[in-house]
């Protein structure tokens, strides 16, 4: 097997391996995995949050979080309130179902990528680093919008909602 085809066979198992952490996720938790980043932002805000500091701490759109928002608030696991200080402010809040929904998520794939990932060397860190971005430069997808939870075919999950 070339190098080339090698490379492309490790990328389609990670692909692989995230496509059935995100089935994992729906059948167990009823969630997509941009819905769990989102509840668990919501979630760690004390004092509520908006959806573009949401947006914003998550590196995702504004248009795609507030849709995934959408979502949520339909399913009824989050609620939107106007700030009682600023009219103007809407500020997102984590219901009791929202809570429970997220409590019953399997742990983010992420979570033991990151543990796996920070026992390495730093200059193995740093390694991995460039050679994902030169992928993803190569595949023209440094500006795809792009959540830090792993999650393959979110969009047309959250697309049929």
């Amino acid at each position: 097997m070339e190098k080339h085809e090698e490379l492309l066979l490790a990328l389609r198992k990670v692909i692989r391996a995230t496509d059935l952490y995100s089935k994992q996720l729906n059948k167990l938790a009823g969630l997509t995995a941009p819905q769990l980043l989102i509840l668990r932002e919501v979630a760690a805000a004390s004092e509520g949050i908006t959806a573009s500091a949401v947006a914003q701490n998550i590196t995702l759109s504004p248009a795609t979080v507030s849709n995934v928002i959408d979502r949520l608030e339909h399913k009824q696991l989050i609620r939107r309130e106007r700030s009682t200080q600023d009219r103007r402010r809407v500020v997102l809040w984590l219901t009791a179902a929202g809570a429970e929904r997220m409590h019953a998520a399997p742990r983010p794939l992420q979570e033991d990528f990151i543990e796996r990932f920070q026992d390495l060397e730093d200059w193995e860190q740093s390694q991995l680093l460039a050679a994902m971005q030169r992928i993803a430069a190569m595949m023209n997808a440094e500006r795809l919008d792009a959540a830090e939870v792993l999650d393959v075919g979110s969009y047309v999950e959250t697309q049929s909602d």
